[in-house]
């Protein structure tokens, strides 16, 4: 009697566990990889990078963008480390390092920046079309006289109100050369170290010493084009050029300004 309910009992339990639905099985999370640090930033503590900066360097092998009245082209370069810059607007064009980064609202015509090392960055500057009637860079004079120039104004807008601050500069090299595209360019070489004390209003002058704050390269290519003066800016701390010689150099090489219509 005992085991015929026991039977009972089980079979109505295997027809109540068919009746009910299986739970749904939940699909793991999905891992997204992580970026591949350069070799020569692994062990640095480097910055976050806002993701709509990262976003905008992942751009197809050719991609042009149509700004307002500007016409803008990123392409691939053979190898992968640079991309093409060209705007046929302003009349420009120059490769940069693929990783970097496009800062908007720096004040200069276009901003790149390295997103590891925040001190490294390039740059085109224009000047105006209603106040500059230029014919070539000769217009500067020779490229010791443009170097000058060149120093003068990297001088001018590092300057600080800061109390203690003392700044060194050394014009490295100023040369001309004849391009590809048939066009005069200058090149110009500068080192600027700033020196500061973290307690100027001391009393006594041995506790003003002044201690190196940041040492840097700058490098610039000035060319004419359109009547007007562009110049490519690059800026790289002294250790970093060091290192990155190469391919700074590769950036510089390949400026070239553009007849506009």
């Amino acid at each position: 009697m005992a085991a015929a309910a026991a039977a009972a009992a089980a079979a109505a339990a295997t027809a109540f566990s068919r009746g009910r639905r299986s739970p749904p099985r939940t699909r793991p999370a999905a891992v997204t990889p992580r970026a591949e640090v350069p070799s020569r930033y692994r062990g640095r503590v480097v910055p976050a990078v806002p993701r709509r900066n990262v976003l905008s360097t992942m751009l197809s092998t050719s991609t042009v963008l149509l700004l307002g009245p500007k016409q803008i082209t990123l392409a691939e370069t053979t190898g992968g480390a640079f991309r093409e810059y060209i705007d046929t607007f302003d009349g420009y064009t120059f490769l940069y390092p693929k990783s970097w980064i496009q800062v908007r609202g720096a004040g200069a015509d276009i901003f790149f920046r390295d997103p590891f090392v925040l001190d490294e960055n390039m740059s085109v500057e224009i000047s105006s079309p209603s106040s500059s009637k230029y014919i070539s860079v000769e217009d500067l004079g020779p490229p010791e006289k443009a170097a000058e120039k060149v120093l003068k104004q990297y001088l001018t807008e590092f300057m600080s109100t800061r109390l203690g601050v003392r700044r060194e500069s050394n014009i490295l090299s100023a040369s001309s050369k004849v391009a590809d595209d048939g066009r005069l360019y200058y090149e110009v070489e500068v080192n600027i170290k700033s020196y500061a004390s973290n307690n100027e209003l001391a009393v006594m002058p041995q506790d003003r010493v002044q201690s190196l704050e940041w040492d840097r390269r700058y490098l610039s290519v000035l060319g004419v084009e359109n009547k007007r003066l562009y110049e490519l800016r690059l800026q790289t701390p002294e250790q970093v050029f060091m290192q990155e010689e190469d391919d700074l150099r590769r950036v510089m090489d390949s400026f070239r300004v553009i007849k506009t219509e």
